[in-house]
C-alpha cells in the first residue's frame, strides 16, 4: 500500500508506554509503568447508583445527540468550582466539553498549528502532546525543567529569537517529573509572556491531588488573555468516561466548537449526564481526599524505597502531589537497557526516552505510584534497586 497515507502520519510517534503496557499485561510483573489512576479508588457503588437516576428520570434525553459545546449544567458545574477552588470567574460558554484532555490537545492542535509552527514544550514534556502535536508537523522547542519549573533564562531566548506560536506546559504535578511550578516561576513565566502573541496551554489534569504543601496559582489567574486550560475528570472520578474540557476566550471557543463538531459532533452525553448526577449526589471532596491520602502514602513508600534500595548517584524528584516521579540515573546509563534487565527480574517502568523529541537513549525514566499498593512498591523497588546495582 505505498502512496496512500498522509504525509502527517508518518510524523507521529507510535505511544511507547502504549506498547510497554502490552508487556506489563503479565500479572506477575510489579509494573511501575502506567499512568493509571489506583482501581481501587473507582467510586462504583456511587456510579452505579448514579448511572441508575439518569437513566430513570432523563434516559430518553441522555440517549440522544446532545451540543457541541457539552452540557450546560456540567459546565456551569466546572465554571463553579474554578471560582470555589481557583478564585477566578468563567463564563459557561467559554467552557468546551472534550473526550479527555487528550482530545482537548489535539483540538488545540487543529485550530492553532500550520506546518513548521513554532511550539514550547517541557523537556521532559508529556507524550500525549507530543503525540497530538505532531500530527500538525511543528517544529518543537524543548526546554529543559528544573525543580521548580520551566528554565525561564531559557524561555527568555527562545521567545527573543523566535516567533512562538504554543506554549504547552503541566505546572502541577507535571507528567512525566512530577514537579510543580514555583510561584516565583509562574510570575516569571507570565512576565515573558504577557505581550507576547504567544498561547500559554496550561494543562492541568493534576491539581487537585496535592497532598504537600500549598496550592499555586493557576496561569489563568495571572495571564488569563494568553492562556487556555485543559481539565479532566480522569483523575478525581474515572479515566473510562473521557471526559475533559478546554476553558478559552471567545474568539478561540469559536474555532475550537467547528473543530470539535468536525470531529466528533459532541462528546458522550450519557456519560456527561452520570458525571453531573454523580456531582450532584456525592461530595466529590471527600472523594478527591481520599484519592489524595492513599497516593500520599504511595508515594512516601516508593520515595523510602528508593533511599534504602537504590545505589547512589541516582537521583530522584520528590512530588507534592499527583501520580508520578522521575529518576536520573548516573550519566552514560541506558534506561532502555535497564529496562530489559528489569523486565527478566518482574518489574517495569516507562524509560525517558518518549518523553523527549530529539533525545534518544537517555538516562532518565519515569516511576507511577498510584496504580500500586504500598507493600508492592517496596517489593518492586526492592527488585528494581537490585537490577541497578547490577547494571
Amino acid at each position: 500500500m505505498e502512496n496512500v497515507f498522509a504525509d502527517r502520519i508518518s510524523y507521529v510517534p507510535r505511544s511507547f508506554i502504549r506498547e510497554i503496557l502490552k508487556v506489563t499485561a503479565d500479572p506477575s510483573i510489579i509494573s511501575f509503568a502506567g499512568g493509571l489512576p489506583n482501581r481501587d479508588l473507582f467510586p462504583l457503588r456511587e456510579l452505579k447508583a448514579a448511572a441508575n437516576t439518569v437513566l430513570d428520570e432523563s434516559g430518553r434525553e441522555a440517549l440522544q445527540y446532545s451540543s457541541s459545546e457539552g452540557d450546560l449544567e456540567l459546565r456551569n458545574w466546572i465554571a463553579d468550582r474554578y471560582k470555589k477552588k481557583n478564585k477566578f470567574t468563567i463564563h459557561p460558554k467559554n467552557i468546551l466539553i472534550t473526550s479527555g484532555s487528550q482530545q482537548g490537545l489535539d483540538l488545540l492542535g487543529k485550530t492553532f498549528l500550520n506546518e513548521g509552527d513554532n511550539v514550547i514544550i517541557e523537556e521532559p514534556g508529556y507524550l500525549g502532546a507530543i503525540q497530538a502535536f505532531s500530527l500538525y508537523k511543528p517544529t518543537f522547542f524543548p526546554i529543559s525543567l528544573d525543580a521548580d519549573g520551566i528554565k525561564t533564562d531559557k524561555l527568555k531566548q527562545v521567545l527573543l529569537n523566535h516567533d512562538i506560536k504554543l506554549f504547552y506546559c503541566v505546572p502541577n504535578f507535571q507528567n512525566p517529573s512530577g514537579i510543580s511550578y514555583s510561584e516565583k516561576k509562574r510570575q516569571e513565566v507570565a512576565e515573558l509572556l504577557k505581550e507576547k502573541n504567544t498561547i500559554l496551554i496550561e494543562d492541568d489534569p493534576y491539581g487537585e491531588l496535592r497532598f504537600l504543601g500549598k496550592d499555586r496559582t493557576s496561569f489563568y489567574n495571572i495571564i488569563p488573555n494568553n492562556t487556555v486550560l485543559l481539565g479532566s475528570f480522569s483523575k478525581i472520578v474515572a479515566p473510562s468516561f473521557r471526559i475533559g474540557w478546554i476553558v478559552a476566550k471567545d474568539e478561540i471557543m469559536d474555532k475550537l466548537i467547528i473543530a470539535k463538531q468536525a470531529s466528533d459532533l459532541h462528546t458522550n452525553y450519557f456519560g456527561q449526564k452520570i458525571i453531573l448526577q454523580y456531582m450532584k449526589d456525592n461530595d466529590i471532596d471527600e472523594h478527591i481526599d481520599k484519592i489524595k491520602k492513599a497516593y500520599s502514602g504511595q508515594r512516601n513508600a516508593m520515595v523510602a524505597a528508593i533511599q534504602k534500595h537504590f545505589p547512589q548517584g541516582i537521583n530522584y524528584t520528590e512530588p507534592e502531589g499527583g501520580m508520578f516521579l522521575w529518576i536520573t540515573l548516573t550519566e552514560g546509563l541506558s534506561a532502555l537497557k535497564l529496562f530489559e534487565k528489569a523486565i527478566r527480574q518482574k518489574v517495569a517502568f516507562v524509560p525517558g526516552d518518549p518523553f523527549y523529541v530529539d533525545k534518544k537513549d537517555v538516562n532518565t525514566l519515569r516511576l507511577n505510584f498510584s496504580s500500586v499498593d504500598e507493600e508492592t512498591i517496596r517489593i518492586g523497588i526492592k527488585k528494581l534497586g537490585e537490577v541497578l546495582k547490577n547494571y
